[in-house]
């Protein structure tokens, strides 16, 4: 559910939202359509807003308060997990502190935009509207207020389409749904309750990123490239380009005088869906299952020995998409 949860942050916050009328279809010509992506964009960066919002995805439900304010050009986010156990994630711009009050552990991050939209767009280099065209669809009342629908359609098989409610005055996503290759619901994240231009002490709201009273985890994330760790593709996967690449320590594989286990976690995106491709040593004891596995709702995981190496490839993504990376990894040294 944190992971549901986590993805209705990211995409409210990216802004895929619809600020044009009518029931029409929006030109797919790159220009035209990063320009209307971009626009809306910055209506949502514009917003101050509190709210309740509620994630569903394969029979399972989860809720969040949220909290943000624009402060010039500081961004500022709280949201606290309403279900399950109790979490809360902090972000001022790209730092990010998710907190664990239970065990009185944060863990501090810098969540770099990768090149992804909305910087994306602003390179020549773009091609979201190779892949993707915008659809209106018509109005509905959501949560208390006024929403236009629009639908984000994919030009193939290999990704998913999306479902958005705004609000009409702002801007502001209050409902969106990921759709499978048949347009039905896999995923759908909603505000139960939403206030505008809300009050927000932007003063408070960064004390409440303040670590005092806990054990601060900074995991290690080290830049790379594909080619350095000695790995490439054979064919790339329509539309996905390589957008960063690390090498980060294995989870649980650290012990008394021994260096931790480390994995290259290889990030392409469209423009709007990412896949990660990590690849670690391959370990009898740990990787036993190779195949695809669905993780609930668009997520999906494929795993794969290629000789003496374990390659897990992870996205909001078909699994036709996530075994064309796996097909296409190959070790180059």
């Amino acid at each position: 559910m944190i992971r549901l949860l986590g993805r209705c942050i990211v995409l409210v916050l990216a802004g895929f939202l619809c600020a044009a009328q009518g029931s029409e279809v929006i030109p797919t010509g790159d220009s035209s359509l990063n320009a209307w992506l971009m626009r809306v964009h910055q209506a949502a960066r514009q917003s101050v807003y509190t709210g309740t919002f509620v994630v569903s995805s394969g029979g399972n439900m989860a809720s969040a308060r949220i909290w943000h304010v624009c402060d010039g050009a500081q961004q500022l986010e709280r949201v606290e997990t309403l279900s399950g156990t109790p979490r809360a994630i902090f972000r001022r711009n790209d730092q990010v502190v998710t907190f664990f009050p239970l065990s009185k552990v944060a863990v501090a991050e810098v969540r770099e935009s990768l090149g992804l939209f909305p910087s994306l767009l602003k390179s020549s280099d773009s091609s979201i509207g190779d892949f993707y065209r915008l659809k209106i669809l018509g109005s509905e009342r959501i949560a208390g207020f006024d929403a236009e629908i629009a639908q984000l359609i994919p030009h193939d098989r290999l990704r998913y389409g999306y479902r958005v409610w705004n609000e009409k005055k702002t801007g502001l996503i209050i409902q969106l749904q990921t759709l499978d290759l048949d347009g039905k619901v896999l995923e759908q994240a909603a505000f139960s309750e939403l206030q505008m231009d809300a009050p927000v002490n932007v003063s408070k709201l960064s004390r409440l990123g303040n670590t005092d009273g806990y054990r601060v985890l900074r995991p290690e994330l080290q830049k790379t490239s594909a080619e350095a760790q000695g790995w490439g593709l054979r064919k790339e996967v329509d539309g996905f380009k390589p957008m960063a690449c690390y090498q980060r320590p294995v989870a649980g594989q650290a012990g008394v005088g021994v260096s931790p286990a480390s994995a290259m976690q290889w990030i392409f995106s469209d423009g709007v869906a990412t896949v990660s491709l990590f690849v670690e040593a391959f370990d009898a004891r740990r990787h036993q299952r190779e195949g695809v596995t669905d993780m609930g709702g668009a997520t999906h995981t494929l795993t794969r020995r290629i000789s003496d190496w374990w390659a897990t490839v992870v996205g909001e993504v078909p699994p036709a998409t996530l075994m064309a990376f796996a097909q296409a990894l190959e070790r180059k040294k």
